[in-house]
Formats: structure tokens, sequence, C-alpha cells
């Protein structure tokens, strides 16, 4: 497997899953990497420390060193959870360790599932190419299948564990991959994955749109009123979504952001949007401005 990685220091995200093993053999051959192996013991199933003893053995295999964490989240913990917790564990040992970045063994398969995943979840645009690599966060093995991944494994004789709860269809993602993924023809798959680089291409001349159109603004946390109103509708939402995510309000869905769009658009000067348990919109004649609430 070829990927390429710039010479630096860096923090693998190692499950024990047969993908992270894989991404560990291949990135253990590459010079000039520094790597922390780092595994966030989920604490969702009963076994899960078995994980966590093999990934500490294989980390000392390598001669790397080894940062876990147990999360104890308990059976009942969602996906999201799951989710945020690893990460939020990962980008710390990245900056405890100085680190470049952090790298996952996300792979083509998981670019597809993501890409279903989300436009069911009605995520818009950006879900289609949501699970791309970033400044801190790199994949470099999203240009290999699951198919692949699992060859190379039985080549090199790698040692790995198997998820139970990645059977469990009451999971949507899981759901996706058995009941959907399985369906697709190799020529459909293909259409798929042609549709996501498209809209890895098409949403990155929209952000440099938006970003553009956001620094002709009166400040950071202030819209133009007039300039939102002469949008059209569907663009007009593309902006609050960029605008709320600049002022570092993450979360939040499709419902949220129409809400807004019409408050901006229709409610009288001096009226105010809810926006979070932290913010909201205040709706003047001239501008709209995001507020802290006291």
């Amino acid at each position: 497997m070829n990927v390429d990685i710039k010479p630096g220091k860096y923090v693998v995200a190692v499950s024990g899953g047969v993908d992270s093993m894989v991404l560990l053999d291949v990135l253990a051959g590459l010079p000039d990497l520094g790597l922390v192996v780092a595994h966030f013991e989920h604490g969702i199933r009963p076994d899960s420390h078995k994980d966590y003893r093999l990934v500490k053995a294989i980390a000392k295999k390598y001669r790397l060193p080894f940062v876990g964490a147990h999360g104890n989240l308990g059976p009942e913990a969602s996906e999201a959870v799951a989710r945020k917790a690893r990460y939020d564990f990962l980008f710390d040992v990245m900056c405890e360790e100085d680190a470049a970045a952090v790298i996952t063994a996300h792979h083509q398969d998981d670019m597809l599932e993501t890409a279903i995943f989300n436009l069911l979840r009605g995520t818009g645009r950006l879900g289609l190419s949501s699970l791309m690599s970033r400044d801190k966060l790199i994949r470099p093995l999203l240009d290999y299948s699951k198919k692949e991944i699992r060859e190379y494994a039985d080549k090199h004789q790698l040692t790995w564990r198997e998820d139970s709860t990645n059977a469990d269809d009451r999971y949507l993602r899981n759901y996706i991959r058995h009941n959907i993924m399985t369906r697709f023809s190799e020529k459909a798959r293909t259409e798929l994955l042609e549709r996501v680089r498209q809209a890895k291409a098409i949403n990155a001349q929209i952000d440099s749109w938006l970003e553009k159109g956001l620094a002709l603004q009166p400040s950071l946390d202030q819209l133009k009123r007039s300039w939102l109103m002469q949008l059209p509708y569907s663009v007009a939402t593309e902006v609050m979504a960029a605008w709320l995510r600049r002022n570092g309000v993450g979360s939040f869905d499709r419902a949220l952001i129409d809400y807004l769009v019409v408050a901006a658009k229709t409610k009288r000067p001096g009226k105010a949007a809810d926006v979070n348990a932290t913010y909201v919109l205040e709706i003047g004649k001239e501008t709209l401005k995001l507020i802290r609430r006291q």
C-alpha cells in the first residue's frame, strides 16, 4: 500500500481492528515518521479491555510509544457520544505529544457509508464529502477498499480483534454496511464514489465563495442583513451555516438553519431568535449579530 505522509511526528489511532492494524503496519515501514500509538477503550463492550491489551502489545512490538485511556461509556452509549469521546482523546494526545496531526484508518468503504449515512440524516452538501483528510486529521487509506485492507492483513499475517458491535444493525451505520452497501454492484459503487469526489471539488468552490462573502461583513459576529436578504433562500442557508461555524457554533441541524434564515429575513428590528443555550441571533435594521447569552 502506498501512502504519502510528510516526515514528522504523528498520533496514530489504533482500535485493534483490522483497519487500524494495517494502517499501523504500513506507517511503521515508512521512514522519517515519529509515531505515537493511541488507543481509546470506550468501555461499551465487556471485552474491550482485550483490545486495549492487544494494541499496547503491538505498540511494544513496533517499539513505539503507547498512550491509552479508558472511557467507561457503558453499553448504551450512542455512536455520537463514542465518536466525540474518542476524538477528544486523540486530539488531547496530539497536543500533549506536540504532534503534527492525528492519523486514522478510515478507508474507501467508510467514506461511502458516511455519504449514505449523512444523506439519510439530511445533512446537506457537506455530508457527501465529510470523511476527508484535514489539516490535523489525516486519512491516508481513503483510496483503498475494505477488501484490499483485509487482503493486506492476511498477506502480512497481522493480528487483530473483531468488534462485536459492528454486527449490531441497531446502529444506522451498521445497517447501511450490511443492508445497503452489500446490494451495490461494482458499477453502482464506482458511480457513488465519483459523486463523492465531485461533491468534494464542488464543496471546496462553494466554501471559497462563502469565505470571501463573509470576509466582507462588518465583523466576525455580524452579517449585513440586506446582503443576506437579497440572496436566494438556498444560498442564504449555506451562508448562515458557514457563519455559525466561523463563530464556533458547530452543532446544529437543518431545522435550526431554516428557522434562523426565516427569522433574519422576516423579523422586525429589535427582535431575537434563539440559536442554542449559548447564543441568540439579534436582529437589527442593518445587521444580524450573534450575541452570547448573559
